[in-house]
């Protein structure tokens, strides 16, 4: 998970001194262990089973052999509720079912967004029954099948990650279905199971941090650097996210899901889902930017390594700006084209534009793009910080290590420890 832009980590960091990596051992497996056991704690157990429709119609697959179009009625002759062209009929060959091997008449599809279909396609059926006589039973056709070619469209993405980026593309796959494992076997069932949203996304998102960074970019000091830097501006994030919905109150009921959504599974909390979605969707790009600047700062001191602690926080950090200018937009923009449609509806519908804004759809977006920037600038200071200590404290200590002190050598030696306590 992460934005757009090009990470340069190094593919083989120097390796930390041995103090360097008990202390960041010392802080980091005390994290994972608590978010472990916070996950085992908020693990759903009860999770309520999924809703159905009494009416659920039944659906199968077919292939499509004929469209016979015909000339539509009359408009005075047809209901006002009956969608107006294309007319005619298509014949299709069902490929599961009771009538599997058939070929079955259904209505060209018709109406706003109805699919266009063509000899050959792939689509779905449904089985409508006729409520005068339910022994009556008719096929429409209600989509297409997507599935192959969004198997073949995942084949494609697989194979560019891995053709460009070898074994790091390779891991980088596997960060990715982890990152699905646990948004769809934990924090979905947990917040269904009533669990507090905000809780299971925090915690959630700290578990695919750690094993999403290790898995991708390997265990040693970078990395552990990455994640303490990303999961301080998550927590910040959180602490953000709540006090910006409560001083805007906003509820979550800010668009057409969330109310259908409190219909089906009235127990979750909406609110709260909004401060779990503004937690998920920051992780992405919190972990580009916090893996960035601490293989910046190893890259600097790799390249310079006369640079002490504060010459390497500068130097970074004015990477880490260049960034953060780009990446502002690239999440705004973001949840604008996400949101696209529902913002046309508001600007067609002709109110005045501060109604529009302070509106409750837009106003969660703006309070989304609002906190997810601020973690997203928090999180440079803190990583660049992080990573200029660790990674100074570890080049001094390498280069006073290099080779055996001599009594000619300690005066060049307290200079120098002099120069970097002053950096």
């Amino acid at each position: 998970m992460g934005s757009d832009h090009v990470h340069t980590p190094a593919d083989s960091p120097s390796p930390a001194p041995p103090r360097v990596r008990k202390i960041l051992a010392a802080t980091v497996i005390p994290l994972f262990a608590v978010t472990v056991v916070a996950t085992a704690i908020l693990w759903p157990r009860d999770t309520p089973p999924a809703a159905q429709a009494d009416d659920e119609v039944a659906r199968h697959h077919g292939t499509v052999t004929q469209v016979v179009e015909q000339t539509c009625p009359p408009a005075s002759e047809v209901p006002s509720s009956v969608p107006q062209g294309p007319c005619g009929t298509v014949t299709v060959k069902v490929d599961d079912g009771p009538d599997k091997g058939k070929e079955v008449t259904a209505p060209i599809p018709a109406g706003p967004g109805a699919p266009e279909v063509g000899v050959g396609d792939d689509v779905v059926l449904v089985v409508l029954s006729d409520p005068d006589d339910p022994t009556i039973s008719t096929y429409n056709i209600a989509d297409h099948q997507r599935g192959q070619p969004l198997v073949w469209l995942v084949v494609l993405f697989a194979a560019a990650i891995v053709g460009f980026g070898r074994w790091r593309g390779l891991a980088a796959l596997g960060g990715l279905a982890a990152s699905f494992a646990i948004l769809l076997i934990f924090v979905l069932p947990a917040i269904r199971a009533g669990e507090p949203p905000l809780l299971v996304a925090v915690v959630g998102a700290a578990l695919i941090m750690f094993v999403v960074l290790y898995l991708t970019h390997g265990v040693n000091a970078q990395t552990s650097v990455a994640v303490l830097g990303t999961l301080a501006s998550l927590v910040l994030t959180g602490v953000l996210g709540a006090v910006a919905t409560s001083v805007t109150h906003l509820t979550g009921y800010g668009d057409e899901n969330a109310t259908t959504l409190s219909f089906i599974q009235s127990g979750v909390d909406l609110h709260g889902l909004l401060l779990a979605g503004i937690i998920i969707g920051s992780l992405g790009v919190l972990d580009d930017v916090t893996v960035t600047q601490s293989a910046t700062v190893t890259e600097l001191a790799r390249a310079n390594p006369s640079l002490g602690r504060l010459e390497l926080y500068r130097a970074a950090t004015r990477v880490g700006r260049a960034h953060i200018a780009s990446t502002v937009n690239t999440i705004v923009l973001a949840y604008a084209g996400a949101s696209l449609p529902v913002l046309l509806l508001i600007v067609a519908a002709g109110r005045a534009v501060t109604d529009t804004l302070t509106s409750e759809f837009l106003a969660q977006e703006i309070v989304r793009s609002v906190v997810a920037t601020m973690g997203l600038i928090a999180a440079v200071p803190i990583t660049t910080a992080l990573a200029a200590v660790v990674t100074a404290t570890g080049k001094r200590r390498s280069r006073h290590a290099s080779r055996p002190r001599t009594d000619s050598d300690a005066p060049l030696a307290a200079l120098s420890q002099r120069r970097d306590d002053w950096a």
